[in-house]
């Protein structure tokens, strides 16, 4: 038997989502649930799988903005109908530690992408190695970026990164506006890697790094790995998976 529990971000289409729902479905306490009701877009969604993951439940996203890549479609006649039928889809966030230029910690989990950002008007100087080894010495650019399989379709792509399968065990490192060298398109590692990026010039060069939503500035040095004790699991309609999502982004890739 379901039942849901309903968040949502306040927005007014989001609104009268929830004003459809709650008439139509047993709504509890999240602790009494069993389904949490994600309406927004991606960016509440992905806020939301950070503060509710702990309650140990699948969440399933209602897309109430544009795209909304890991949310499903709302549809009068066939959402409550698609809620039973739902197929879960279970992934891995990435884990970035970073410590600033006053040695500071600070940690934050993404499920998208962790992307490493020149602060200033001049460019980063970075180094990148996986584990001991350099996956390249020096990059002259306004970054880089380091995406998940989920995050695969979204800036990852905007930076022309390759698109990645939910089950590839895969990670993308892709430049952003690289500089020096200008050829070098990035990697593709394994997801059991431990990538490590330094500031070579905290001074005069400083970076940030950002894991989905979540900002650290004047990083001087920022590992990254995906964290495979935490679990976030996903719900998507039978026709709308987010492999098939995939799929159709690398479709689209092919044909523009």
């Amino acid at each position: 038997m379901l039942k849901a529990y309903i968040t949502f971000d306040k927005s007014k289409n989001s609104i009268k989502i929830f004003n459809f729902l709650k008439k139509k479905l047993n709504l509890h306490s999240i602790k009494n649930s069993n389904l949490i009701i994600v309406v927004g877009g991606d960016g509440y969604m992905l806020a939301t799988l950070k503060k509710l993951n702990k309650y140990k439940k699948p969440f399933y996203g209602i897309n109430s903005g544009n795209y909304g890549f890991l949310m499903n479609k709302f549809s009068i006649k066939n959402t409550i109908k698609n809620l039973s039928k739902a197929r879960l889809v279970s992934i891995f966030p990435l884990e970035m530690i970073v410590k600033n230029k006053f040695n500071l910690i600070k940690k934050s989990l993404a499920i998208n992408e962790i992307s490493i950002l020149r602060q200033s008007r001049q460019a980063a100087n970075l180094s990148i190695y996986n584990k001991k080894k350099f996956l390249i010495k020096k990059l002259v650019s306004d970054g880089v970026l380091v995406s998940s399989p989920a995050g695969s379709t979204a800036y990852n792509l905007s930076v022309h990164g390759p698109i990645l399968s939910l089950d590839s065990r895969k990670l993308s490192i892709s430049p952003i506006s690289p500089f020096r060298p200008r050829r070098w398109k990035g990697k593709v590692v394994n997801d059991t890697s431990i990538i490590t990026i330094n500031n070579l010039d905290t001074l005069k060069r400083p970076i940030s790094a950002v894991a989905d939503n979540y900002e650290v500035r004047n990083a001087k040095k920022i590992l990254i790995k995906t964290n495979k004790l935490i679990k976030f699991n996903l719900m998507f309609d039978k026709n709308r998976s987010l492999q098939k999502k995939i799929k159709i982004e690398q479709i689209r890739k092919e044909t523009n």
